[in-house]
């Protein structure tokens, strides 16, 4: 959430900053209410402090013999109800424009970063660096191909048990798909990050905290009958792990690996990769999660960033990094790095990873402070998909697979899986 007091004292500064995501606004009114929010609250506070005043005033004199029904202490005890019934007007005056004033608020965007590359679409994002050799022909199968001739995937039979766009995975697809949870989870789990497993339905509270609410609702499967949506991403739970909490400055950064099932209804998007794993509903992530101190954010996306690569290292899936531009951001996002990895059957690369740096975004939203001495400030919170699973195996088995039908896992996978190869039945 944007900061209202930026919003107040410099509205040119975020109007412009709006503007490099190709939003142009204008904040006059907000900023307008802003003041008046302020003006209620100052005005509150003096009346409150009055009241207190007539009130030690008012045991002052009858510990000094005043009688309790004197007319001094009726005239001094009216006073004060009346500061009473104006400071409950107030609150209620302060509560109403408070609540609209955040209801506008959480429809902004994060501010990019001043060092973010410009420009309004996809078209402009800066290719930061390449690992691996992407293998090219036009001999490779695409992956959803590879896995129907395995016998390990199936879409028909998730049609009949649920809708389109959702898959089931039989053999040595369960079996793989299981390995790759494990083998990231032990990764990251290696690097210090704490091991999560959070609730797969959440509040909106934590959906508004995250980013995801109001802007992206349609995007959100819901519970009709209670305050409970399917997560779309474990940023979501893990965000809200300390919401409305004061995180010890000493304990950060605090890390955390969660792996969770993610549900998307994928609006807007029909017609788009329709076929096999790359576009689903339902689908399975490793999520990574860092709270950390506002002067440490910079450092610490390049760390949760490498950490998502090195994944892709492990698994010997060539891939880049993106650096994405002022007008592709994500909403809560103020910088975000993603990972594409090479799919041969596609002959193309696609986003396996986000990492992004959301700043104070979220941490405003969420209520997420810490404390260093008496100083208390927000946190900056990071997030970075460590990876998606069934774009994972999707690369996998397009870079893994062979003249003989058989699909080549990757050294470091084989301890987890069992096998060397997945195997034409």
């Amino acid at each position: 959430m944007l900061d209202l007091r930026q919003v107040v004292e410099v509205p040119t500064l975020i109007e412009e900053g709006l503007l490099r995501r190709g939003l142009k606004v204008d904040l006059t009114s907000l900023k307008n209410d802003g003041e008046r929010l302020k003006k209620l609250q100052q005005l509150r506070s003096k009346l409150q402090s009055e009241g207190n005043s007539i009130g030690k005033e008012v045991g002052q004199k009858i510990r000094t013999g005043s009688e309790p029904n004197s007319k001094e202490i009726s005239s001094l005890r009216n006073k004060g109800n009346e500061i009473k019934k104006k400071v409950a007007l107030l609150e209620e005056e302060e509560k109403t424009l408070s609540k609209e004033i955040k209801a506008c608020l959480l429809n902004y965007p994060n501010i990019p970063h001043l060092d973010c590359p410009e420009g309004k679409d996809e078209s402009y994002n800066k290719l930061i660096r390449s690992w691996g050799n992407p293998k090219e022909g036009k001999s490779f199968k695409e992956h959803w191909q590879i896995a129907e001739k395995l016998n390990i995937i199936d879409t028909e039979r998730s049609v009949r048990i649920s809708k389109s766009r959702f898959v089931t995975l039989f053999n040595q697809g369960a079996r793989l798909e299981r390995a790759l949870i494990n083998f990231m989870l032990d990764i990251h789990t290696s690097k210090g990050y704490i091991e999560v497993f959070p609730p797969a339905l959440v509040n909106t509270s934590s959906l508004e905290g995250s980013g995801q609410l109001p802007k992206f609702e349609e995007e959100i499967f819901k519970c009709s009958e209670d305050d409970l949506w399917l997560t779309p991403t474990a940023e979501v739970p893990l965000t809200s792990l300390h919401r409305n909490e004061i995180i010890p400055f000493e304990n950060m950064p605090l890390k955390y690996v969660a792996y969770s099932p993610c549900f998307r209804r994928e609006a807007g998007s029909y017609g788009r990769d329709t076929r096999g794993l790359i576009r689903l509903h339902q689908f399975n992530k490793v999520e990574l999660y860092w709270f950390t101190n506002a002067n440490k954010s910079k450092e610490s996306h390049q760390q949760i960033t490498a950490d998502a690569e090195a994944i892709l290292q492990a698994l010997e899936l060539p891939y880049r990094v993106i650096e994405l531009c002022t007008g592709d951001l994500g909403f809560s996002a103020s910088c975000t790095y993603d990972l594409e990895v090479w799919l041969p059957g596609s002959n193309a690369f696609r986003e396996i990873s986000s990492s992004s740096n959301c700043d104070a975004f979220q941490a405003r939203r969420s209520s997420i402070r810490t404390k260093q001495g008496k100083q208390t400030q927000l946190v900056h919170t990071l997030n970075a998909s460590g990876l998606a699973i069934g774009r994972t195996m999707a690369a996998i088995l397009e870079n893994g697979q062979q003249t003989n039908g058989n699909v080549r896992l990757p050294k470091a996978l084989v301890p987890y899986f069992g096998e060397k190869e997945l195997k034409s039945q």
